[in-house]
């Protein structure tokens, strides 16, 4: 019997704030490695097995917690890419509820500290990454958003598909 891919779960962005940071990853991501929009991964493996399931209780919980606020503070040097980092006591919470729900589930991944960010450049030489993290950050100005949900992935081995965009809040 072959295993069902894995789920992905990420934060959705406000039309204005993904085609920032989309607008950048497709500036700066290697074109032959970038297969998916730009994403903050709250979960990289969830049982694709129990795709029913999952959606069932991030739904559930989503219900319950308003959009939360996400404040950009700044940009992660990663080493071979540059990232942006993204804070947001809701958000972590809300993490962490459902961390605790899948925790039979999680990968050693998903069980390690979670630093929310949105990469916009990974897979490049340390000199390039750099370069890009010195111009970035000197243009920088730390901004928020409202996040509207979370969206549900099923992994393709590169390529992503769209399962399920998941509203946060009491309207969901």
């Amino acid at each position: 019997m072959q295993e069902s891919p894995p789920l992905i779960l990420t934060l959705a962005f406000d039309e204005d704030t993904f085609t920032r940071f989309d607008g950048e990853r497709r500036r700066h991501f290697p074109e032959k490695l970038n297969h998916i929009p730009a994403h903050s991964t709250l979960f990289h493996h969830l049982p694709g097995d129990r795709e029913r399931g999952v959606l069932e209780a991030i739904t559930a919980l989503a219900r319950t917690v308003p959009p939360p606020e996400v404040a950009v503070t700044g940009l992660r040097f990663t080493g071979r890419g540059v990232a942006y980092v993204l804070q947001s006591e809701a958000l972590d919470t809300f993490r962490g509820r459902l961390a605790r729900e899948f925790e039979p589930w999680l990968t050693a991944q998903d069980r390690q500290g979670w630093r929310s960010h949105v990469t916009v450049q990974n897979k490049v030489s340390p000199e390039t990454a750099r370069a890009l993290h010195a111009a970035l950050e000197a243009g920088f100005a730390p901004f928020r958003f409202t996040a509207p949900g979370v969206m549900l992935w099923r992994y393709l081995g590169g390529p992503w598909d769209r399962v399920a965009r998941i509203p946060f809040g009491e309207n969901a």
